[in-house]
């Protein structure tokens, strides 16, 4: 998988490489199960060194300027962290003296605020709420002591969030430089039920191998999400332009010049030779998906209507189709099934020529299509392990 870059921010990023190696530290991306290898390449793509996969993580090196483009332009990350201390400890004594360490002062002013986020997965702590506690008052015991005072916690708008990881006896302390997760573009203002994750539709369509050279379409669109990604990535704009702030941009070390650089880079004003669209049985969808379109600049770019799966009508020329249709949580058995075998029929009358892909979760339901499977990926929706299905769609007979 590539990331889409323009000429300009490729040069930048090389000539960071030239002249800035030894500033070069560890990070960490976090990412969705399954989109693993997407984030990797994009972050090769940035120029990020010794990159290397984990679950639901990526682990790489990288400058300030990697760390700043990771959250601007990769589409498939939820975070990016710098861990900054790491050590195995036994018990909460242990875990209060390590974080206490931290020469927390050089990262954080007294008259500061700072949140902490924890992920706990050990038999040592049964909640990461007191593990977030004992944290809170490492740092804080540590500022009272050195300066009388203390800064406060700010859970919404901190100067310095802080994440904890704990796996089994292994404490990784990391600073969050993105803050809110980064699948919260921030274009999306409308949703419907069951929305789909920002991530994880640009990492369907990156999986895809979609690469904005030929027609794009959902038929079942809902709040727009997929054929607003697919014109990011058509458009080549980065997924972090409509965010209002990073947690990097607080940080003691921010390089507001080096950052006007990245964000100001030249994106070229493309013109395409396809379509990107969407659609959907519900009205209101539509709806929500056009003013979503219409708040990420797209409203031009992207055509949207209401269609059911048999009156869709996909673009002329083939392409690529992703659909995300219900699970069935809400419906009988038989329903589901008949519905699947609708979109199945549709499928065949309608989409010769394109490659569809189907994700969900309910793998019964996939067999009703009635089509032969080119291609099988399994994937997350949250806590949900979905399948992802692509279908090669033939005129007349594959043969």
């Amino acid at each position: 998988m590539i990331l889409l870059l323009n000429p300009s921010m490729n040069s930048l990023i090389q000539q960071e490489m030239a002249d800035n190696r030894e500033k070069y530290f560890r990070l960490t991306a976090k990412t969705l199960g399954g989109l693993e290898e997407v984030l990797a390449g994009e972050l090769n793509t940035l120029g990020a060194e010794d990159v290397r996969v984990s679950h639901r993580a990526v682990t790489f090196s990288g400058s300030r300027k990697v760390l700043y483009c990771a959250n601007y332009y990769c589409r498939t990350a939820i975070k990016i962290l710098k861990p900054i201390f790491e050590e195995r400890i036994r018990n909460d004594i242990q875990l209060y003296d390590s974080i206490r360490s931290i020469p927390w002062s050089d990262m954080l002013d007294v008259k500061g605020t700072f949140a902490i986020d924890s992920a706990i997965a050990s038999p040592l702590f049964t909640h990461s709420l007191y593990v977030t506690q004992r944290v809170k008052d490492a740092i804080a015991d540590q500022f009272r002591d050195k300066f009388g005072t203390r800064p406060s916690v700010n859970t919404d708008d901190p100067d310095l969030r802080i994440n904890i990881h704990i796996a089994n006896d292994q404490l990784i302390t990391s600073l969050d430089s993105s803050g809110e997760s980064l699948h919260k573009r921030g274009y999306r203002l409308e949703q419907g039920p069951a929305p789909l994750n920002e991530v994880l539709a640009a990492g369907l369509i990156l999986l895809s191998g979609w690469k904005g050279n030929t027609n794009f379409t959902d038929p079942m669109c809902g709040s727009g999400t997929l054929p607003i990604e697919a014109a990011l990535i058509a458009y080549n704009i980065p997924p972090g332009v409509y965010r209002k702030a990073f947690a990097f941009e607080k940080w003691a070390d921010f390089d507001e010049q080096l950052f006007d650089q990245i964000t100001g880079a030249h994106i070229e004003n493309k013109k395409i030779e396809f379509l990107v669209t969407g659609s959907d049985i519900s009205e209101r969808s539509v709806s929500n998906a056009k003013r979503n379109a219409k708040n990420a600049f797209l409203e031009n770019k992207i055509a949207l209507s209401r269609a059911s799966i048999e009156e869709t009508k996909p673009p002329e020329g083939g392409g690529i189709a992703i659909i995300n249709p219900p699970y069935g949580k809400r419906l009988k058995t038989f329903e589901i099934e008949a519905f699947y075998k609708r979109l199945g029929d549709a499928l065949k009358k309608k989409y010769a020529g394109y490659e569809v892909w189907v994700f969900t979760a309910n793998k019964e339901a996939l067999k009703h299509l009635g089509l032969r499977t080119a291609r099988r990926l399994t994937l997350y929706n949250g806590p949900l392990e979905c399948k992802y299905h692509k279908y090669e769609m033939f005129s007349g007979t594959r043969n």
